[in-house]
């Protein structure tokens, strides 16, 4: 499938690893495609960044809230409210196990486990391996011959999870995306 990716799509998978490896995580996951894809300059993806307000260097909101699912042991928003409805406070569980263990004890970081390895570099976590999936059916599904970043993107978007929450609480979203990209086509899916 890697043939199949642009220049700016590998360069955003490459700094992803090394994302990975700057967190001391032994797996690459979705977030560290976010921070890459929010690195990037040049792309498609990073243009309808831009075009959705979230210019280079202006990212530091999308940044923050990251850090703070990974405070969170890598549940989203959605997921702790979840938990909140069968009675369990995340917020509650994160400060006692920060007291005891310290800031971060709940980071995902770190985590070991086995997957495909990625240009040679850390190997892919289960997340970042689905996503690969969605970007491949998404360029597929447009009928593209090229994976660009503007797919890895566009696949963030659809899928659940922190990265796509996030995202959308800046605005970001599939239908969105599709717009800038695409013009007036949304792809129906609303991430």
């Amino acid at each position: 499938m890697f043939e199949r990716f642009t220049k700016d799509a590998r360069a955003v998978v490459r700094s992803a690893a090394v994302h990975a490896e700057q967190a001391g995580a032994q797996r690459v996951e979705e977030t560290h495609v976010l921070l890459a894809l929010l690195d990037g300059e040049g792309g498609r993806g990073s243009y309808a960044l831009t075009s959705l307000g979230l210019p280079p260097g202006g990212r530091e909101g999308l940044v923050r809230d990251l850090g703070e699912v990974r405070r969170r042991g890598g549940l989203s928003r959605a997921d702790a409210d979840a938990l909140s409805g069968l009675g369990i406070d995340v917020r509650e569980i994160v400060s006692r196990v920060e007291e005891a263990h310290g800031e971060g004890a709940l980071a995902t970081e770190g985590k070991g486990g086995a997957g495909a390895r990625l240009f040679g570099g850390r190997p892919l976590g289960r997340g970042a391996r689905d996503l690969l999936t969605e970007t491949l059916r998404i360029a597929l599904a447009r009928r593209e011959r090229h994976i660009g970043d503007e797919h890895l993107l566009l696949a963030l978007t659809a899928r659940r999870g922190a990265p796509a929450e996030i995202l959308a609480d800046h605005g970001v979203t599939y239908t969105a995306l599709a717009r800038v990209l695409y013009g007036g086509e949304g792809g129906g899916e609303d991430g």
